[in-house]
């Protein structure tokens, strides 16, 4: 049977993750936010601009200009699809500063529980009403909490948090799956997963 392409050393890929920073959009050009290929070097530049489809870096997923955190950029399709896709069911978890400070432990336990539950999100933009999976949400303060979803739908945290009565102020993603973003990474800056890291997605 043939290998798939990601895991297969006779098709060599290029994997990146990246700490985005706040203000830059996930597209290949923009007239109003830096985009996260301006932080690549000329090198990478060309594989995202210039190589032929199918080649080409892209990003996995998109985060859009206001969260910050781990990002993933691969030259292989079915790496991200099989990332992004909801049946993959791969878990993103976010670091969330909510603008309303939640202190009732009773409170507290009750979002926890409606979000395991899965809540109807509000329709946003593009999005219509629609209903999340469930997630996991834990508490490390009054306004500061975690967040772990695997569909990865149209500003799901944010939506998440408002069918909750709430809003985020501040949004980080920290991990996908059991990757954690490098803490040696400043905003903007790259660099190539490991062996290993890409591996671990097989499971």
């Amino acid at each position: 049977m043939r290998k798939s392409a990601r895991f297969n050393p006779d098709f060599p890929h290029l994997y990146l993750m990246m700490n985005k920073p706040l203000g830059a959009v996930c597209a290949v050009a923009s007239d109003s936010h830096p985009t996260v290929f301006s932080f690549l070097d000329d090198e990478k530049k060309k594989q995202a601009f210039l190589a032929p489809r199918g080649v080409r870096l892209h990003t996995v997923g998109r985060l859009d200009s206001d969260t910050s955190g781990l990002l993933l950029l691969t030259t292989d399709g079915r790496f991200s699809h099989h990332i992004t896709a909801p049946e993959s069911a791969i878990n993103k978890t976010y670091l969330v500063t909510l603008k309303k400070p939640i202190a009732d432990p009773a409170q507290q336990e009750d979002y926890i529980k409606k979000c395991a539950a899965g809540l109807l999100l509000p329709p946003d933009h593009k999005a219509q009403q629609e209903k999340s999976a469930p997630a996991r949400l834990t508490f490390r303060s009054p306004d500061i909490c975690t967040i772990t979803v695997t569909e990865g739908k149209f500003h799901e945290v944010r939506r998440i948090f408002r069918a909750l009565g709430n809003e985020v102020s501040a949004l980080h993603r920290l991990s996908i799956d059991s990757l954690q973003l490098d803490k040696n990474l400043v905003p903007g800056q790259y660099r190539e997963l490991t062996q290993e890291e890409i591996l671990s997605f097989k499971k």
